[in-house]
């Protein structure tokens, strides 16, 4: 939260000369600034400009309903609790436009001075740096005074602005207290993420309420014999019929169109779903017909990129993918990110077959397993003589080695600081000086780099040279951890069977349980686990009692180690234990934050954990 006072001199010496005391200005603040600057936005600007038309401001209004069905009665109580100071409240939509202001008189007539009403438009890009299009950007509760705004349209004023949010972090408006500067108080800004924090509560409630109704609509429609699917108003699946199901066991909580693509459906029919209380718009009932089915377990190409991998099915790594397929084509420098296990050297290997230097060498080096003295011999190779105990002959270093091809360093993190001088002057030259040489090695590398450690950090730290960061920070690929790809386990698992020559089929509910895992190790633990269930099993069919929990994950993690199939259960029941489920294995097996999760009480939770042998 910012409260910070910046003087009108500092506001002037930044427009008049550019200069920006960072060093007395709050880090939002100077960002934002510098964004408008860039932006083009009229620092003297004295009054807003676009205010919507009133059809498309009533427009806007219906399409915003739920958020002013359930914000409103919050703002009134909150102007009610300020009522003559001065000051008006607002509610206004995730683009920027004012839904609503409540206010005194004097301080409306105020507002419109610079057009500070219902459907203006009051964003960074259109007024400057400012409360409410500053918290809308960074999704931050924010208050600003004075010159601290970027322009003159709001230097009489004091705003404090705070994000509204749904449970999954996206934005849904913002709520904003304004007045006059002179009136400034501590604690409105309080006040207003309060109030922002409590509509956000009554959200969550009319949500698992509407939830819960379009779940009786799922129970009493899914008993037929079509293949159908219940998604949510924003397209997200909430219940599916058995067939669907079956071919996809991770498809609740998928965006319905993704999972009509990974499946091979198409579209039959769509009916809209509405409350039988207010007639709200629920969700909608898809009704599905099946086209021929292509395997969804892909690996050794996807698209032009040459990845020896398991491609999946989450949207995550599809993206990362496509990511590298682009970047692949060119010559750029390329940083991967991600933990340990998550396959950086296969992505690195991709990029280089897939690549137009795919007929050179492609040469890894572990930065983290070379001894720091042994580094510069490793790296730029020696000549006969250079060091006692050197080859006869010299050696070529790892640069060297990888000339007309491309070079991974992996673990770039572990690099000491005198290497890293050594290996900006390689990237900046492109030539190598092996150890006890005079002579220089031209070289024709590309180079990509990757590491599980948080390089900007070290910069920051001092551990990491800047000049060399921006070196190799090129093209940042980030390999998401197994626990946000969880959708694509089974088909980890069938390949990890396929490339052990094991021709099983595991379980669905072993699935489901090597699924709930958090996977700590990511998919180097997941297949030393197979590996282990395999050994086992002796190589034939496993099932529960087969299955080892790695020792690194806490016994929290999962809900129980040995969990009963669900047998007789009606399908609103197995919903509801999907839930419940999820739900614990979100708060790590707490059942009093599962039961504030569900919005039930925790004795009733402890009932349900029974009936459900949880």
């Amino acid at each position: 939260m910012i409260t910070e006072m910046v003087s009108q001199r500092q506001w002037e010496k930044f427009m008049q000369e550019g200069v920006l005391d960072t060093s007395r200005l709050h880090a939002r603040i100077s960002e934002s600034w510098a964004l408008c600057q860039r932006a083009g936005v009229n620092p003297y600007l004295e009054k807003a400009r676009h205010i919507l038309e009133p059809d498309l401001f009533a427009k806007r209004k219906r399409d915003c309903g739920d958020l002013l069905d359930v914000a409103l009665p919050y703002v009134e109580k909150l102007y009610a609790s300020i009522r003559g100071a001065g000051s008006v409240v607002l509610l206004i939509d995730p683009d920027g436009y004012v839904l609503a202001l409540y206010g005194d008189d004097e301080a409306r007539h105020f507002a419109q001075t610079i057009n500070f009403v219902e459907g203006v438009k009051w964003t960074e890009e259109e007024v400057g740096t400012n409360a409410i299009g500053t918290a809308l950007r960074t999704g931050e509760a924010i208050a600003l005074t004075g010159a601290e705004h970027f322009s003159v349209v709001s230097h009489n004023w004091t705003c404090s602005a705070a994000p509204i949010c749904d449970e999954k972090g996206r934005m849904l408006g913002v709520l904003d207290i304004s007045g006059p500067a002179a009136k400034a108080h501590p604690h409105t800004l309080g006040a207003v993420v309060s109030t922002a924090y409590v509509i956000e509560q009554e959200w969550r409630m009319r949500e698992q309420r509407d939830r819960l109704e379009l779940m009786q609509f799922a129970y009493d429609s899914l008993s037929l014999s079509q293949p159908l699917l219940i998604c949510d108003r924003n397209g997200i699946v909430v219940a599916a019929s058995p067939e669907i199901r079956q071919r996809d066991a991770f498809c609740l909580g998928k965006e319905a169109a993704d999972l009509l693509k990974e499946n091979d459906y198409t579209e039959r029919t769509r009916t809209p779903i509405h409350s039988m209380h207010g007639n709200r718009l629920l969700g909608f009932c898809l009704s599905l017909s099946e086209a021929s089915r292509e395997p969804t377990f892909a690996y050794g190409k996807t698209g032009s990129l040459r990845f020896a991998g398991v491609a999946g099915k989450s949207k995550r790594f599809q993206l990362m993918l496509q990511e590298a397929e682009q970047v692949a084509k060119t010559e750029s420098t390329v940083h991967i990110e991600g933990e340990s296990g998550t396959g950086k050297e296969v992505i690195a290997r991709a990029l280089h077959e897939s690549s137009s230097r795919h007929g050179g060498p492609f040469v890894a080096v572990n930065c983290g397993a070379i001894a720091p003295d042994l580094m510069e011999s490793e790296l730029f190779g020696y000549v006969d003589g250079a060091f006692t105990g050197a080859r006869r002959n010299g050696r070529k270093g790892k640069l060297e080695q990888a000339n007309g091809g491309t070079l991974f360093l992996d673990e770039i993190g572990e690099i000491p600081p005198a290497m890293q001088v050594a290996l900006l002057r390689v990237l900046q030259e492109r030539e190598v000086i092996p150890v006890g040489a005079d002579k220089a090695i031209p070289l024709d590398i590309r180079v990509i780099t990757a590491t599980h450690r948080n390089l900007r950090q070290m910069v920051r730290d001092g551990a990491f040279r800047e000049d060399l960061f921006y070196r190799l920070y090129v093209f940042p690929l980030y390999i998401p951890p197994l626990r946000e790809r969880r959708e694509d386990i089974p088909d980890l698992i069938r390949h990890f069977c396929e490339k052990a020559a094991w021709d099983v089929e595991f379980p669905p509910a072993m699935v489901e349980w090597l699924a709930s895992y958090e996977w700590p190790g990511n998919i180097r633990q997941l297949f030393n686990v197979l590996e282990r269930i395999r050994i086992r099993a002796g190589g034939g069919m496993p099932d529960q009692t087969h299955l080892i929990i790695p020792e690194e994950i806490k016994p929290t993690s999962v809900i129980d180690t040995k969990p009963s199939p669900a047998v007789g259960l009606t399908y609103r029941e197995e919903v509801e234990r999907q839930e419940i489920m999820q739900a614990l294995h979100k708060t790590g097996g707490n059942v009093r934050l599962a039961g504030r999760l569900l919005h039930i009480p925790r004795s009733t939770l402890y009932r349900k954990l029974k009936k459900y042998g949880l």
